[in-house]
């Protein structure tokens, strides 16, 4: 019998397996999006982990320059006193003003704060290490949890998507994150000690929608820095899958060198190398988001 080639669970062996992506489902061809006739309100979408080197801020670039490859307006947010964000998009912050003075109110001027990258479409504002006074200084704020939600109010008639970049932490900027999105993005590392904080981030954006935010959610949880030749990223995009099924995007990033180099060239990797595989990834997360309502 000739097996149906539109039916996964009935092709035989290595057919299947080709038929079926990273995470075990059924491989999508996300369409891409049509253009749109008009801009904004924008959808604010928080990337955050409490733990470090997962892929927040290289998913922040490049997701941005997939979203305005695809017409797009993309405010990025540096919300990191490492201001890494900044960094990899060729963006000064210092001596310029950035989401410390905006959030403390020593300048009121937001759209004095933006800057345009080199890829059109794609905006950042700016952080440095002065950031890191800001949880200590908002702390007998009035309202402290929401003041970052009051800045993004002033422009984001102008965007489509507005991405924040947060710190590995979960204090109270990136609940000032949380509060002010719409969605929550998860970059997730494929290794067993990046999986044991998700429970706990899931929690405190549960918390976040019952004290704070009624109407956040989880947009998904990225897989990143996936290596198909080890057991173990295996392993633990498999164990991803079982515990949250379909909050895992079918997008799937892939560890390669190719990232640091884009960082060191303050360029996204799809300027840096538009037919990589990493920056394919990047395009097919954009049209997911999108195809999932998740992004403009």
């Amino acid at each position: 019998m000739t097996a149906k080639r539109n039916d996964v669970a009935e092709l035989p062996g290595l057919e299947a397996a080709a038929a079926l992506g990273p995470t075990g489902r059924p491989r999508t061809a996300f369409p891409v999006p049509e253009p749109l006739d008009s801009h904004g309100p924008a959808r604010i979408i928080t990337l955050c982990n409490q733990k470090g080197g997962v892929g927040k801020t290289t998913t922040t670039i490049n997701l941005g320059a997939s979203l305005a490859g695809y017409g797009r307006r993309v405010l990025a947010i540096d919300f990191d006193p490492q201001g890494a964000l900044s960094a990899g998009l060729g963006v000064p912050s210092h001596d310029v003003t950035t989401i410390y003075d905006l959030m403390l109110g020593t300048s009121k001027d937001v759209e004095g704060a933006i800057h345009q990258t080199s890829t059109p479409g794609l905006d950042v504002i700016p952080a440095n290490i002065d950031l890191s006074a800001a949880e200590v200084q908002l702390v007998n704020e009035v309202a402290r949890e929401q003041i970052l939600a009051q800045v993004l109010r002033k422009v984001s008639d102008r965007y489509d998507v507005i991405l924040i970049d947060c710190q590995p932490s979960l204090g109270l900027l990136t609940v000032n994150a949380l509060t002010a999105a719409h969605g929550v993005l998860i970059p997730l590392e494929c290794e067993f000690f990046a999986l044991r904080g998700v429970a706990l981030l899931v929690e405190t954006i549960d918390k976040i929608r019952d004290r704070l935010n009624p109407a956040i959610r989880l947009d998904g949880i990225l897989a990143t820095m996936y290596d198909a030749r080890t057991l173990h990223s295996r392993e633990v995009l498999e164990r991803v899958v079982d515990a949250f099924g379909d909050d895992v995007l079918e997008t799937v990033i892939g560890r390669t060198v190719k990232f640091p180099d884009a960082s060191v060239a303050a360029t996204p990797i799809l300027a840096f190398a538009p037919e990589h595989s990493a920056a394919e990834a990047y395009r097919q997360l954009a049209r997911e988001l999108i195809h999932r309502g998740a992004a403009a």
